[in-house]
């Protein structure tokens, strides 16, 4: 277990980011069509082909979903990934012709400080197509690919995953791109939220605050909230349908709101992308899936406290400090 979303067979994740651009891009690579459906909780998400994934829509299977800065110029990105995976000789067939299926979604991190006049054409979906053709099993955390931009009210944002087995075998991972109106962290800091689910240290091994600070309930948020985000992917081997896959990603959602605080605001787009690649039978269609989807929550509230204590500071004047900078790692 690498403790990412990648111990779920068959999922590969690649980043391709551009320092001076301040921004980046993430695939998340299926290697055989996976089922998939989302769960959209925040005010104003950014998203590519998510209606697609209704469970009553008719395609069942996603070739890769793409995550990515820029805002809505970053939904080019997924049109790289599409690039790659066509290539590939992947995609949906329609008689001799194959269509990429792939599902997007992107944080605002145009005021970030970076360079953003790159002219008639967007980077983005260069970017994800080099993503793409970069994925792999093991990946960064941190400030790269689609983390490589986001910030948080007092703490540099960025790219987690974390994972997790649950007793009847299945496995469960999460990847978060953490760009949130509110904190990860309790009052002025070091503890995270989530620390309760943390396993083995793999964000400082801190615990909460006892007592808690004054003031720590206190939400603390950006001044303008209309620039945030936080995406999640959850994947998993158990066989899910549709349906049952958009059950996960509403169970998964709780993930943020243990992680982050004031989360679901009216002006973000928080997104949880939820996908089975079909390797094992759940036992119970109701019991494991209930399990399934207690255990995404968890795995969800660690993946996005890693991607704040594993960010870097970007090297611009003025940039929000990442929380290794702040509290000494």
């Amino acid at each position: 277990m690498r403790n990412l979303i990648t111990d779920v067979a068959g999922v590969r994740v690649g980043h391709a980011e551009d320092l001076r651009l301040g921004s980046g891009s993430t695939a998340i690579v299926f290697d055989e069509p996976a089922v998939g459906s989302v769960d959209l909780r925040g005010g104003a998400p950014g998203t590519r082909e998510s209606a697609l994934l209704d469970p009553a829509q008719t395609v069942e299977g996603v070739d890769a979903i793409t995550l990515s800065g820029g805002s809505a110029f970053g939904l080019d990105a997924a049109s790289g990934v599409q690039a790659w995976l066509r290539e590939q000789g992947r995609g949906f067939a329609v008689g001799p012709s194959r269509v990429p299926i792939v599902p997007a979604a992107i944080v605002f991190d145009l005021n970030n400080g970076g360079d953003k006049n790159w002219g008639r054409f967007p980077p983005y979906r260069e970017l994800g197509y080099a993503a793409a053709a970069g994925a792999a099993a093991d990946f960064r955390l941190g400030s790269v690919g689609a983390g490589t931009g986001p910030t948080t009210v007092n703490c540099k944002g960025g790219l987690g995953s974390a994972s997790a087995q649950s007793a009847d075998g299945h496995i469960v991972g999460a990847l978060a791109v953490v760009n949130a109106v509110g904190s990860v962290i309790v009052g002025p800091g070091p503890w995270f939220w989530a620390a309760p689910f943390e396993q083995h240290g793999e964000f400082g091994g801190l615990g909460l605050p006892n007592p808690f600070p004054s003031g720590a309930l206190e939400p603390r948020t950006k001044i303008t909230p209309r620039v945030s985000t936080t995406l999640v992917a959850v994947a998993t081997d158990a066989v899910l349908s549709k349906a049952q896959a958009k059950r996960l990603a509403i169970m998964a959602q709780s993930g943020l709101s243990r992680a982050i605080y004031p989360v679901h605001t009216p002006l973000d787009g928080d997104v949880v992308f939820a996908v089975s690649t079909g390797r094992k039978p759940l036992p119970d269609p109701m019991l494991a899936l209930t399990q399934l989807g207690a255990l995404a929550a968890n795995v969800v509230a660690r993946a996005i406290a890693r991607g704040v204590f594993e960010a870097s500071t970007l090297p611009f004047p003025g940039a929000l400090r990442s929380w290794k900078d702040q509290f000494g790692g």
